[in-house]
């Protein structure tokens, strides 16, 4: 993507934004992000088809990195499942001024199915560490439906834990056999 395309991406970003704190979700118009924005509609249609997809582009932008799970860039060693949660944990917390918008609007709930669906993937590269005797697709629902309702408690309360203490919370009530809780 060349900067001409970054920076209108990024306008529509912010526009999107912008509206989710002073709209509901579902009041919100393609034509209210393009007049937002100062983009045209064929510029829009050219980054997403539609509203959903620029909410599902803009929770995918918040935790590409969050999900890539590189190296743990202080030590040098991979995280463990507690250290990807915290991790995860950072950068809900770095992003709070677009989540409390998102959660806040009837977008809400959307973006927290994006953010599940994420979720789960990191406990299903981490099952073998939980020895519960319930069927596979339970737990991770459970783990993720824990961790997901955590955060929107997290968000409500303004942060209040740090991200250590949140990730510290939820691996002691799930208690982990991997060492990490």
């Amino acid at each position: 993507m060349d900067r001409r395309q970054l920076k209108t991406r990024r306008a529509i970003f912010k526009a999107f934004r912008t509206l989710l704190e002073t709209k509901r979700y579902d009041h919100i118009t393609v034509q209210d992000i393009i007049d937002c924005a100062d983009v045209g509609r064929s510029t829009f249609y050219a980054h997403f088809e539609t509203k959903d997809m620029l909410l599902e582009a803009m929770c995918s932008e918040i935790f590409f990195h969050v999900f890539e799970y590189d190296p743990c860039p202080w030590s040098g060693k991979e995280y463990d499942l507690k250290g990807k949660l915290t991790h995860t944990l950072w950068h809900v917390k770095d992003s709070r001024s677009d989540l409390k918008g998102i959660l806040t609007s009837d977008s809400g709930e959307l973006f927290m199915n994006y953010f599940k669906k994420h979720i789960t993937t990191l406990f299903e590269a981490n099952i073998d560490s939980f020895s519960f005797d319930v069927p596979r697709d339970f737990l991770l629902n459970f783990l993720s439906s824990t961790v997901s309702e955590a955060v929107k408690w997290w968000v409500n309360t303004d942060f209040k834990e740090s991200p250590e203490e949140l990730g510290e919370y939820i691996m002691t009530l799930v208690k982990s056999d991997s060492g990490n809780n």
